[in-house]
């Protein structure tokens, strides 16, 4: 017998396929809710396996303080979204799928098969047993009229009338695999101010290197080396030359200084340590050393093993002149500069900065401009370093999403 005073299950839409969109509806389904998610690809976590080539780095074990630093101006709002959620307890969750973890030298965080794959489809397999319908080649268009959610499918345009909705569509970087930044003029025409999408963790381009660097070193990386922004500390890491200018780890980590550097000042200047592991007057010394009728190129492999991409860059960042007088040359190997001119393209970047303003949202991720509407992971106007980072903050807002939108439901 139905019990005429009971309320139906609400619906809640989930809009995107990527870690946000799965962790929220995971949320939602466990709160009672009946979910139906959409991705406009022909499968879900594109990007997410996509980042997982070489290595499903998941987040990071770096102590609390230091870990919240990475995520620079909105350190505080993803503090809040990862109080309950951090990166012990997505580990912990992890483990819950089947899926046993690791710490790497660098303390970085990965599963022990270090792959994306195998987690994925434990998870899809949780959520589908949770009664979450996924709907592929289901592309959002914004709002109806009536409210309802236009949703574009393969027969047809479909409308969707939700009890909440979940907005998880990502940033505005690697298109081919879903990101593709679309949502911005559809939440534009509802009156959300939405902050421009700008590359994050990209290379940077240079007035242009010489056709012998181009050819012969593009995609050759410079390994212990250090570089420094400004006065800032120097960071310790590697990089790679390409056919533009630089991009890489050590690249990444410095890209949201380095580009707004040049959005404040029209370039960058960055200094590359080439012998990090030496003082100045160690290399001038080394240098001074009688070179006999050794090449410079020999004498810079025999004193300082200096060859290669790194000899090349020196070559190609210094004068003629320089390599006569060996104090000049030291210095220049200890602080080469490398004017950085504009970031590459955003689709080309790894992640993206901008998107919604946490301003634009309450507490609980929800619009103030579109009651009973969520957002979480990418599209929201924060960035991070590679490294675990972006993972662990896209699964905790998704987790904060599907949690606001279970408490707006009861009101």
């Amino acid at each position: 017998m139905t019990d005429s005073n009971a309320r139906p299950t609400p619906l809640v839409a989930v809009i995107g396929g990527g870690p946000a969109g799965l962790m929220a509806a995971e949320v939602l389904a466990a709160g009672g809710a009946r979910v139906e998610l959409f991705d406009a690809m022909p499968s879900v976590g594109r990007k997410f396996l996509l980042a997982g080539v070489g290595g499903m780095n998941i987040t990071h074990s770096e102590a609390k303080a230091p870990f919240l630093a990475r995520y620079r101006e909105r350190e505080g709002e993803i503090a809040k979204l990862l109080q309950d959620f951090d990166a012990e307890a997505l580990r912990i969750w992890i483990h819950g799928l089947g899926i046993d973890t690791f710490v790497g030298t660098s303390g970085r965080v990965f599963p022990t098969d270090m792959k994306a794959a195998p987690l994925l489809r434990a998870w899809l397999k949780r959520l589908r047993e949770a009664g979450v319908t996924i709907h592929t080649r289901s592309r959002w268009l914004g709002w109806h009229d009536s409210g309802a959610l236009r949703i574009a499918t393969s027969d047809g345009e479909r409308l969707l009338k939700a009890d909440a909705c979940v907005l998880a569509l990502g940033g505005g970087s690697w298109a081919r695999l879903g990101s593709d930044g679309a949502w911005v003029p559809l939440l534009e025409q509802r009156g959300v101010e939405v902050s421009k999408l700008r590359p994050a963790n990209c290379g940077f381009e240079v007035a242009g290197w010489s056709e012998h660097l181009r050819g012969k070193f593009a995609g050759a990386p410079l390994k212990n080396v250090t570089l420094a922004l400004d006065d800032k500390a120097p960071r310790r890491g590697e990089f790679v030359l390409t056919e533009h200018g630089v991009e890489g780890s050590l690249i990444y980590a410095l890209s949201a200084a380095i580009r707004q550097h040049i959005e404040q000042h029209g370039q960058a200047r960055v200094y590359l340590d080439l012998q990090p592991d030496r003082t100045l007057d160690k290399v001038a010394a080394l240098l001074s050393k009688p070179r006999g009728s050794a090449s410079m190129a020999k004498h810079l492999h025999r004193q300082l093993g200096l060859d290669g991409a790194k000899a090349a860059l020196l070559r190609e960042l210094t004068r003629a002149e320089d390599f006569a007088d060996m104090v000049r040359l030291a210095h220049a190997i200890k602080a080469l500069p490398i004017e950085l001119l504009r970031p590459r393209p955003l689709d080309e970047a790894i992640s993206s900065a901008g998107g919604v303003p946490f301003e634009a949202l309450d507490k609980q991720l929800m619009l103030h401009a579109l009651p009973g509407t969520f957002c979480a992971g990418e599209m929201l106007d924060w960035e991070a370093p590679t490294g675990g980072y972006l993972l662990t903050a896209c699964f905790a807002s998704g987790r904060a999403a599907g949690l606001g939108a279970l408490a707006w439901l009861k009101r």
